[in-house]
C-alpha cells in the first residue's frame, strides 16, 4: 500500500483574463504522505493558493486546468464527476481551513448553523445528532461549546480561526488544507493556532497541506516543504534539510530575510531585489533570473530541470546543480 496520499503531477492552471492568460500554476509536482504535514511556501502571487484550490476543484470561473494529475488516494481529481466530488471528497475526504477566517463565515448565520448545513449536506445525521458533532468540535479545538450558538461578530480573530478548523474536521477527512491560517493574528494567536493545529494533526491522524510566506510556521508544523516561485516550484525537501542547506538562490535569501535573535539590533537584514514577474508573460528560461545573484547566460535561455541533489532534496537551478 502506497504511504502517499495526495500526488501532483505536472499541474498547470491559467486565469484567462482580457489580457491573456496568466500563468499562475506552471507544471509543479508533489506527494503528500499519509499523517504527514507537507508545507508549500512563497511570496504572495506565487500560485500555492491556486495549486490548493485545484485538488478540490474550487478554482474561479476563470481558472483552466490545462495539464497535469490531481492523485488522491488512487482517484484522479480531475475525472471525476462534480456529483461524486461533491458527496464523497469535497469536504468529506479534504476539507479546507480559507484564508482569511475573518470573512469566511456568514455574518448573518450563528457560527453552529454553518457547521451543520456542512455536517447534514455529508453525513446521514439528524439536526440533532450534528449539533452535538458540533460541540464535540468546539470543545476539540478549546471553545466553550455555548459559542457555537453565536454569531461571528462575536467572536475574536482566534476564535473565528479555531471556528473555521472546527468545520473543516466537521466530516473526520483524511486531508486538510490550511490555506494562511495565521492571516491578520496577532504573534500569541499565531502560537496558539499553529499548537492547535499541530496537535490535532497528532490526535488524528490527519495529513496536512499548510500554505504560507512565513518560513518560520512551516519550520514549527511541517515535515516536508516545497518552495514556489512564479508558479513553479523551485525547491523541496524534508523541512529540516531545506533550513539547514537551501540549495536554491530564492530559498536562501528567503532564509537569510528573518531575523536572528543572536544578531544585534543593528544588523540590516538582506533582501531580495527587484519584484516577482508578469505571470501574463513570464521571462524565458529561470524565472528568478532577473533578481538572481548568481545568473549565466543559460539561466535566462533554458529553464532549468529540477535535479535531485541529495535524498528526497529536488532543486530547480544550474548552480545549485554545479552546471555553471
Amino acid at each position: 500500500m502506497s504511504s502517499r496520499l495526495l500526488d501532483v503531477e505536472e499541474l498547470k492552471i491559467y486565469y484567462g483574463t482580457q489580457r491573456g492568460d496568466v500563468k499562475a500554476v506552471d507544471g509543479i509536482s508533489f506527494s503528500v504522505k499519509k499523517g504527514q504535514a507537507f508545507g508549500l511556501a512563497g511570496e504572495s502571487g506565487c500560485g500555492k493558493t491556486t495549486a490548493a484550490l485545484a485538488i478540490t476543484r474550487l478554482l474561479p470561473h476563470n481558472g483552466k486546468t490545462i495539464g497535469g494529475k490531481i492523485i488522491f488516494d488512487g482517484l484522479d481529481v480531475l475525472k471525476l464527476d462534480e456529483d461524486i466530488l461533491r458527496k464523497n471528497i469535497r469536504w468529506k475526504r479534504v476539507s479546507l481551513i480559507f484564508q482569511g477566517a475573518m470573512n469566511a463565515l456568514n455574518p448573518v448565520l450563528k457560527v453552529g448553523d454553518q457547521i451543520v448545513e456542512a455536517l447534514m449536506l455529508h453525513e446521514d445525521v439528524s439536526r440533532k445528532e450534528a449539533w452535538n458533532r458540533v460541540e464535540e468540535l468546539f470543545r476539540l479545538v478549546g471553545m466553550d461549546p455555548s459559542r457555537a450558538y453565536h454569531y461571528p461578530h462575536e467572536f475574536s480573530g482566534g476564535m473565528k480561526q479555531r471556528a473555521m478548523i472546527a468545520m473543516a474536521l466537521t466530516c473526520n477527512p483524511d486531508l486538510v488544507i490550511a490555506d494562511e491560517p495565521s492571516t491578520a493574528l496577532d504573534v500569541i494567536v499565531v502560537a496558539q493556532i499553529l499548537a492547535l493545529i499541530k496537535r490535532l494533526r497528532e490526535e488524528l491522524g490527519l495529513s496536512m497541506i499548510l500554505i504560507t510566506h512565513d518560513l518560520s510556521i512551516i519550520a514549527e508544523t511541517c515535515n516536508e516543504v516545497a518552495i514556489m516561485y512564479a508558479g513553479k516550484i523551485v525547491e523541496s525537501a524534508d523541512t529540516v534539510t531545506v533550513f539547514k542547506n537551501p540549495l536554491h538562490p530564492y530559498t536562501q535569501g528567503l532564509i537569510a530575510s528573518f531575523p536572528s535573535l543572536r544578531a544585534s539590533r543593528e544588523t540590516k537584514l538582506p533582501s531580495i531585489p527587484g519584484t516577482p514577474p508578469n505571470l501574463l508573460n513570464p521571462p524565458s528560461g529561470c524565472r528568478f533570473y532577473p533578481r538572481c545573484p548568481h545568473t549565466s547566460p543559460i539561466c535566462k535561455e533554458e529553464e532549468p530541470k529540477t535535479q535531485q541533489l541529495g535524498e528526497s532534496h529536488f532543486v530547480a537551478c544550474y548552480k545549485s546543480a554545479g552546471l555553471i
